[in-house]
Formats: C-alpha cells, sequence, structure tokens
C-alpha cells in the first residue's frame, strides 16, 4: 500500500507550539482523507524546530468506486419534481433513469448513480493545499513581497520547502502535484542549519529518517528528549552528582535543537548562598539550562547542564564559556535581589500592596489583605489553628509580591515570603502559611496540612470566588479567566482531604462577602448569605459542580451528588462527601437496591395520582385506618415511623450509615406492601390514606437523600 510522506520546513517554530502543531497537521490531513472515504493503516506526526512533518501509512492507491440508487418522484409526478430529480442525479433525461413498480407505491423513477474512484494523488493535491494555507496556528505572520497581496500565506514563520511524496514502498513515489504562494511540492529537503546545510534528495518517509539522520536532524521530540535527559545524567553521574530533573524544562530544550549535544558547565560556589529554588528559576528561565545538586541530598551543586544544537570543533569549550557568562551575570543579579530583599521586613512592605490594583471592581492588593487577614481569623477556629497566627499569615501573604525577587521571578510567589518570613523571625506556621496560602493550585498538588497554612489557603480562595461572583464574572464555557474553577476545586480538597467542617454560606460566602463590605467598595450591597439569594445559591451549585468533577475521578457517582445536594442546607462539603459515601454502599447491597426500585415504584404512583387528584398527599398517614386495612399496611406504616425517626437521629449525630441501615429495614415491608395491598382502593378513605403510606416513604428517604435524583 503506498504512504504519504509530507514535510514543511520553515524558519524557527517555538518549541511551545511544536507538539499541538504536529497533531494539528496529523488531525487536518487524516480527517480530510477520511471524510473522502480514504483509510489508512497509521499515520504519525513529528516537529523539529525547522519543519513539521507527517507520515501516513497504509492508503490506497485510488478511492472506491461508488455505485448509488437515488429514488426519484412518482411515475406521472409534475415537470418541476421531474426536473428537480434529473438535475440532481445529474441525468439528461427521463430515458436514463429506470422504472421500479412497488405494489403499494406504484411505479416510481430511480436512477443508478456509478462514480469512478479518483486517484489517491489527486485527492492530495486538493485537500493539502487548504490545510497549509489554513493552518491553525496560535500565531502567525505574512513575509515578502506576497504578503501585501489579499489571501497571503500565513505561517507561524516564513515556510520555505515543501515535502509531498506519495507511492508504495517498491516503486519510486510521485511528486504530489501542489503549489502554495509559489512554493512547490517536490523531493528536496535540507539538513542541520550550520552542521548540514547542502540539499537533501528524499522519496519515502524511511529514507527521509535516515536521510535526515545523516544530516544531524533527530526528527522524533522523544528521541531527542531521551537524549538530553540520558547525556545529562550521565554527564552529571561522572561528576558525582545528580541531575534535577524537569519534565517541561526537558520538554521545551528539545524543541529548541535538531541535534542536541549537551554540555556541562559550573559557576562559583558563592552564588549557593542564593535559595535553591531562585538558583535553579535564574538558570531555567534565562538560559534552559538544568541545575545538579549534591548525590543523595536536595543540595544545589555549582554547575549546570546546558543543551546545544551544535557538534562544536573545540568540544564545546566557547559555548561552555558563553553560557558560564551569562549564568554568572543572571545569578548576580538574584544575588543583589535576594540581599536587597532581606534588608527591608514584610512587614514593611505592606503599604506598597495599596499602590497595586488587584481588580478595578475589587480593588487593591492591600484592600484584599485586609479582607483575607480579617477572614482567615474567622475560619481559624474551624480549622484548629491559632486566630492570631492565621491573621498575621494571611496579613503577610501577599508582601513578597512586590520584592524584587519575585519581580523578576513571578514563580517563586509564596516560596519567597516564606523564606524571608522565616529569616525575619515569624513562627514556622506563620512562614509555611505564607508559601502554602496558594496551594493546591492544581488536582495534583499538595494539600496544606498546617492549620495556619489551611485557614490563610481558605481565606484566600473564598474571597477571591466570593469577589468575582459579586460582581458577575463567573466561568462560561471553556472560559476561566481568573481560575475560579482551581480555586473552587482548591476550597473542596483543603476541606476533605483536611477533614474540616464548614459552612459554605455562613462560613465561607458571607464571611467573605462581609470582607468586602468593610475592605473596598462593593458594586452592590450583599444580600444574606441563605440558600435564596441569588449568588449564594449560584455559588454552591458551581461547588456542587466542581465536587462532582473531584468525586468522579474517585470514582463516585454524580447523582448521588446530586441526591444528596438536593436536600436544603447540604453546604458542608465534608459531610455531603462522607453522605454520598455512605449512600453508595448502601445501594450496593440487595437492601439499597431493592428499596431504591421500591421509591421508584412509589414515587411513579404518587405523581401520577397527586396530577389526576390535583392535589398532595403529604399529610401524615391516619394509624387508625392503617390498622383497619390489610396487615401490610400497618406493618409498613410502622417500620416508616420508626424507621425515619432512627435514620433522622444518625443524621444529626453524622452518623450515616447508620441512617442507611435505618432504611434498610423498610426493604421487606415495602416488597411486601406492593405484592399484597391495592393502593387505590375502592375506600376512599383507604386510597388517601395509602398514598399518604407511599409518601411517608419518600419522605423518609429524604432524611438521607433525594431518591428521585438516583439513576436506576
Amino acid at each position: 500500500m503506498p504512504d504519504l510522506l509530507l514535510e514543511l520546513r520553515s524558519e524557527e517554530i517555538p518549541a511551545r507550539m511544536q507538539r499541538k502543531a504536529a497533531y494539528d497537521l496529523k488531525k487536518l490531513v487524516t480527517d480530510a482523507l477520511v471524510e473522502r472515504g480514504f483509510l489508512y493503516e497509521g499515520a504519525k506526526a513529528f516537529a523539529t524546530p525547522r519543519r513539521l512533518a507527517l507520515h501516513v501509512a497504509g492508503l490506497p492507491p485510488r478511492g472506491q468506486d461508488v455505485r448509488e440508487e437515488r429514488k426519484g418522484p412518482r411515475v406521472g409526478a409534475p415537470e418541476g419534481a421531474v426536473q428537480g430529480f434529473l438535475k440532481s442525479a445529474g441525468l439528461a433525461s427521463l430515458d436514463q433513469a429506470n422504472v421500479v413498480t412497488d405494489p403499494k407505491k406504484g411505479a416510481f423513477y430511480v436512477a443508478v448513480i456509478e462514480r469512478p474512484g479518483r486517484e489517491t494523488l489527486d485527492v492530495l493535491a486538493e485537500i493539502l493545499p487548504q490545510i497549509i494555507r489554513s493552518f491553525p496556528w496560535p500565531k502567525s505572520m505574512r513575509w515578502g513581497q506576497a504578503s501585501a497581496q489579499p489571501g497571503a500565506l500565513r505561517w507561524v514563520r516564513p515556510l520555505q520547502s515543501i515535502v509531498a511524496t506519495f507511492g508504495p514502498e517498491t516503486e519510486t513515489p510521485d511528486v504530489v502535484p501542489f503549489a502554495v504562494d509559489g512554493i512547490v511540492a517536490g523531493t528536496t529537503t535540507y539538513g542541520h542549519r550550520f552542521l548540514a546545510p547542502e540539499a537533501i534528495e528524499v522519496r519515502r518517509f524511511d529514507d527521509y529518517v535516515r536521510s535526515l539522520e545523516r544530516a544531524k536532524v533527530v526528527l522524533d521530540v522523544e528521541r531527542r528528549k531521551d537524549i538530553i535527559l540520558h547525556d545529562a545524567r550521565d554527564l552529571a553521574f561522572a561528576r558525582g552528582l545528580e541531575l534535577v530533573e524537569d519534565e517541561g524544562l526537558l520538554e521545551e530544550v528539545a524543541g529548541l535543537v535538531e541535534w542536541p549535544v549537551v554540555l556541562l558547565g559550573s559557576f562559583d560556589e558563592a552564588f549557593l548562598d542564593i535559595p535553591a529554588e531562585a538558583i535553579r528559576a535564574t538558570i531555567r528561565a534565562n538560559q534552559k539550562c538544568f541545575v545538579l545538586r549534591q548525590a543523595g541530598t536536595d543540595t544545589l551543586a555549582p554547575a549546570f547542564v546546558l543543551t546545544s544544537n551544535l557538534v562544536a570543533s573545540d568540544g564545546g569549550l566557547a559555548i561552555t564559556a558563553g553560557n558560564e557568562r551569562v549564568v554568572r551575570a543572571r545569578l548576580s543579579d538574584a544575588k543583589f535581589f535576594w540581599e536587597t530583599d532581606k534588608a527591608t521586613r514584610l512587614a514593611d512592605r505592606l503599604p506598597k500592596l495599596d499602590t497595586i490594583v488587584f481588580h478595578e471592581k475589587l480593588g487593591t492588593q492591600g484592600e484584599r489583605v485586609q479582607r483575607i487577614a480579617a477572614l482567615a481569623r474567622e475560619l481559624a477556629p474551624l480549622v484548629g489553628a491559632d486566630p492570631d497566627q492565621a491573621e498575621r499569615a494571611a496579613t503577610l501573604a501577599k508582601a513578597d509580591l512586590v520584592t524584587e525577587m519575585v519581580g523578576e521571578f513571578p514563580e517563586l510567589q509564596g516560596l519567597m515570603g516564606r523564606k524571608y518570613a522565616a529569616l525575619q523571625g515569624e513562627t514556622g506556621s506563620v512562614a509555611a502559611a505564607v508559601e502554602d496560602h496558594y496551594k493546591p493550585v492544581g488536582p495534583s498538588d499538595r494539600v496544606p496540612t498546617d492549620p495556619v497554612a489551611v485557614a490563610v489557603a481558605l481565606a484566600d480562595k473564598f474571597d477571591t470566588l466570593v469577589g468575582f461572583w459579586s460582581i458577575d464574572e463567573k466561568p462560561t464555557g471553556s472560559k476561566d479567566p481568573y481560575a475560579l474553577r482551581r480555586a473552587a476545586l482548591g476550597v473542596i480538597r483543603l476541606l476533605i482531604e483536611n477533614t474540616v467542617k464548614l459552612s459554605l454560606l455562613r462560613d465561607g460566602y458571607q464571611a467573605a462577602a462581609d470582607g468586602h463590605a468593610n475592605y473596598g467598595t462593593p458594586p452592590k450591597t450583599v444580600a444574606p448569605a441563605s440558600a435564596a439569594d441569588a449568588d449564594g445559591a449560584s455559588l454552591l451549585a458551581f461547588f456542587a459542580d466542581r465536587l462532582k468533577v473531584y468525586l468522579r475521578d474517585k470514582g463516585a457517582r454524580h447523582d448521588l451528588i446530586d441526591a444528596v445536594f438536593a436536600l436544603p442546607g447540604q453546604d458542608d462539603l465534608l459531610m455531603v462527601v462522607r453522605r454520598i459515601e455512605a449512600l453508595g454502599t448502601f445501594l450496593e447491597t440487595d437492601d439499597g437496591r431493592n428499596l431504591l426500585a421500591g421509591y421508584k415504584r412509589a414515587a411513579n404512583i404518587l405523581r401520577i395520582e397527586e396530577k389526576k387528584d390535583g392535589r398532595a398527599y403529604d399529610a401524615a398517614p391516619d394509624a387508625a385506618l392503617a390498622a383497619r386495612g390489610e396487615p401490610e399496611e400497618r406493618a409498613l406504616a410502622e417500620a416508616l415511623a420508626a424507621a425515619r425517626e432512627t435514620a433522622s437521629a444518625a443524621v444529626a449525630a453524622e452518623d450515616f450509615a447508620g441512617a442507611m441501615q435505618a432504611l434498610s429495614t423498610l426493604r421487606v415491608p415495602v416488597d411486601a406492601f406492593f405484592e399484597r395491598v391495592t393502593v387505590n382502593a375502592e375506600d376512599p378513605a383507604l386510597r388517601q390514606n395509602r398514598l399518604a403510606l407511599l409518601n411517608a416513604l419518600r419522605a423518609a428517604t429524604r432524611e438521607v437523600a433525594d431518591f428521585s435524583r438516583i439513576e436506576g
């Protein structure tokens, strides 16, 4: 089967765009082929700093012939219908159509349309130029004289050549005949810009890969990453050191080189007085280099690993020396920042936060700090933290934003604050909270456990959520510019993983809303926090959605979350999760499944009868009437009263497993009731009382969850 080889060679593609571009190229080409009926055996895309490449294996040489029977109008139909049929079927006259007779529908015309399959080469020549012209780069440019013309080609960097061949392994492949803005597809490419700048003629994929390798280009990014990682480890090991691995940096560096050459550089040991994180950030951000540490320790070594795109004649001495000069200069800056920052206490930096606008509708960073500090103090007793320490930590938490080091390396916010706080004599809990109040910043990030850090982290996230909720800047679709989903998930993890009992509406929403009213100019009057308050209810629903995501990843069912949240007053996430866990366990038992089935049956009967009668049967069942009826309804009435009382007491004691156990006692009397008792009795009083019994069953289950939300 023939293969397609496509290469789009350009000037340097930014490393951050390469992997997505390779994915897009593969998807766009293969989707276009499949849409036209051309299936393939496999496809793989590649990216280097100077090229995108695609190999599609196992394409047919031509498409399949198509034979289609198209039904037309009845014989004798109006002329307009006949002409429309002829036009759509591509027929010149009815003589070219067949007449088919159906015993029921009579005679009608049928057109037999036969189209020969198209040559794959022709189809490729049609789709590839369209894909190149409409390629979805995040940023693109025009260049040269043609850039002034309407519809000029846009590419991430100037496109220089196109290789496009198609054919079987045993024959010389054909060039796909197309051109884009004067760039004609062919078989000529080029290797490494400096090490092998001569033209290369390629035919098919295997030949292409080997030719590039000889021309000092490693096509596969995963192989480039593997070369860099293993060579870096080997260089470190030879010096008795260990590589500090960094997957993000490795991905970026592999996108900067086509022929990776790993070298070892060093810097003055005096720079090790700078915090290790600052050294790493400096070397990583400015030189895209990896740092090393002493073997078996977390202590950095005065050395780094760089990746060159050249095999230098001097073994890389000049390249290494150049990088060492830049690293030395950058570390000198970092050392200056460190020494300068240490000279000013964090508390003395607070007035500067009043000059920084957090959001035009939510005030300055200084006002935000006041809100977070007040809220952290309120939350402290709920999480077992000292209120004074929580307030102190929150007051200092944002002060490092105006330090020189964080100004240069924003990714060090919090971490540098912790170091400055510790140097200035703050307690360990306060210093830790300054760093950890941002956490968790993602689903895999660690959750703070120190109570002071938990209080400040909750205060920070509640302030953010309530503030943006109050100005109607809520997430919409895929847009979440203020990372409110992440903040809500952070609150959920902080509460659940630290087993914290807290009311989202009272302790979170209302307390944070009060803070906005006291420190800042709110855009509107904040209503009392309750489920009836629009913002409070909306925020609670938002938390429910985030909780579904969190629990779904842990295997919980989304319908059980809905069933628990449907009950009034369910804003204690820890208790919600415990209810869900107990409910899930209960429904996995025979008693749980059968009770759910009985509930569904009761709810269906009630819905039908209440709609028919235009009334609700929500009065308490009459014990005397139940005693006058069948033994099974007397038994159910007694079981319901006992189960509801026991379940209610268990829920009040937060014994949700006990509540489920109480409900499980209803299984036998419910089954017996439906087996032996006719709900719609002829006696109106008995019928009404039996419907009230079913409503009592519905009410009893609502002690633990809204069973109507449970699937199954």
